[in-house]
């Protein structure tokens, strides 16, 4: 899939958003953005962004299962990244 300019500024930001401090941040973050991102559903690009708002340990948590969000959005995403990462 080729994304218009916008969406390639877009994607840009939300990729220097995904470098973090922690290494499997990192590692799990940016594999999931280079490969499936840019298929999301705009209500699941919107979710994966507040996603990153939360702190490097907490956002850890979340994808090792460790801890489940509130926010449905969020934890469906969480859900996606967990599996297309493991795959």
């Amino acid at each position: 899939m080729i994304a218009s300019p916008k969406e390639q500024d877009k994607i840009h930001r939300v990729y220097w958003r995904c470098r973090r401090g922690m290494l499997e941040l990192d590692i799990l973050l940016n594999n999931f953005l280079s490969k499936d991102y840019i298929k999301l559903a705009e209500n699941d690009k919107n979710a994966f962004n507040r996603l990153l708002d939360y702190p490097d340990n907490v956002l850890l948590e979340l994808l090792l299962g460790r801890t489940i969000s509130s926010d449905q959005e969020i934890q469906g995403v969480i859900q996606k990244i967990r599996t297309l990462t493991t795959h």
